[in-house]
C-alpha cells in the first residue's frame, strides 16, 4: 500500500556557543504524518497503531492542546484565527512516533498547505521537560520557497533551564520532499547562543521500514528524554547556572504576523 505519509531518517545536532561550548549529535527518525491519513496508516500497517499500543504509535493527546479533539480540527481552528483558509488543504506533522507507547517530542512541526498545495504557514510546537507545551504559528513569507523558508519570532515559552527568556528564534526550513531540514538559531542581545539542526532523508512507509528503523534506533523516544537530562547534567557541571522557570504563556499558540516575522528577521 502506498501512503502519502513518509518516514525521515537522519540526525539531530545541537551546538551551544555560550557561556560554555557544548555539542551533541544523535541519530533519529521521524514520521511525517498526513493528518488525513492516520486511520489509514492504522489499518494498513501491522507495526503501527493510532490511539493504542504497538511498536510505533500515534496518540492525539501528545499533540495540539492535549485533548482528544481531532488534531486536524485543532490546527484548522488556529489557522482560521490567523486569517488562513485551510479548507481542502493538507496538514502534515513532522514528529517522532510513540515507541512502545512512550512518546516525547521536544519539537514538532506542522506544514500547512492550501487547496492548491502552497504552504500557508508553519506551526512549531515545543514541549519542555516540565510537562508544558506551546506553539508558534508563523506565516510563509512572500519570498519563501519550499526549499528555503526563513522565519523568526521572539521566545515566549521556557524550554531549557540554562537559557534566558529574552531571546529570538530564527528558523531556516526545507519543507519535506526527498529531504527535510529544520535549522533553529537562538540568539540574545550578545549574538547567537544555540544552533540546532534536524535533518533527514525520506523513506517510504511500510512494515519492513518500521521494524528496521526501530531496531537501528531502539527505544528512540526514551533515549531522547534520557539524553536531554544527561546533557543537562554535563552543562551544569561545566558551570552554567540554572535560570528560574517562568509561567507558560496563557495562550496555547503564539500567532506571529508576517510583519513581525519580517521585522525580527531583519535584526
Amino acid at each position: 500500500m502506498n501512503f502519502r505519509s513518509r518516514l525521515y531518517v537522519g540526525e539531530v545536532m545541537h551546538l551551544r556557543w555560550r557561556p560554555r561550548r557544548h555539542r551533541l549529535r544523535h541519530t533519529c527518525f521521524w514520521f511525517l504524518y498526513d493528518l488525513d491519513e492516520i486511520d489509514t496508516l492504522d489499518r494498513g500497517l501491522r507495526w503501527f497503531s493510532a490511539e493504542r499500543f504497538n511498536l510505533l504509535s500515534f496518540r492525539t493527546a501528545d499533540h495540539g492542546d492535549g485533548s482528544a479533539t481531532p488534531l486536524r480540527r485543532q490546527i484548522e481552528r488556529h489557522l482560521r484565527q490567523a486569517g488562513f483558509d485551510p479548507t481542502d488543504g493538507t496538514i502534515q506533522l513532522l514528529c517522532m512516533p510513540r515507541v512502545l507507547w512512550y512518546g516525547f517530542n521536544p519539537l514538532s512541526v506542522y506544514f500547512c498547505r492550501d487547496r492548491d498545495g502552497a504552504l500557508q504557514a508553519l506551526i512549531y510546537q515545543v514541549h519542555n521537560t516540565f510537562g508544558e507545551r506551546h506553539s508558534y504559528l508563523i506565516p510563509i513569507g512572500l519570498g519563501d520557497k519550499d526549499s528555503n523558508i526563513q522565519q523568526s519570532c521572539r521566545k515566549v515559552f521556557h524550554v531549557s533551564p540554562f537559557m534566558d527568556m529574552d531571546m529570538n528564534y530564527d528558523f531556516k526550513v526545507r519543507a519535506p520532499d526527498e529531504r527535510v531540514t529544520v535549522v533553529i538559531r537562538s540568539s540574545d542581545g550578545q549574538g547567537p547562543m544555540l544552533h540546532a539542526v534536524l535533518s533527514g532523508t525520506a523513506v517510504a512507509v511500510d512494515d519492513r521500514a518500521l521494524v528496521r528503523l526501530s531496531l537501528a534506533n531502539p527505544f528512540l523516544t526514551l533515549k531522547v528524554i534520557a539524553a536531554i537530562h544527561v546533557h543537562a547534567l554535563v552543562i551544569w557541571l561545566k558551570g552554567v547556572r540554572l535560570r528560574p522557570h517562568p509561567k507558560a504563556p496563557p495562550q496555547a499558540v503564539t500567532q506571529v504576523s508576517l510583519a513581525t516575522n519580517t521585522k525580527a528577521m531583519s535584526r
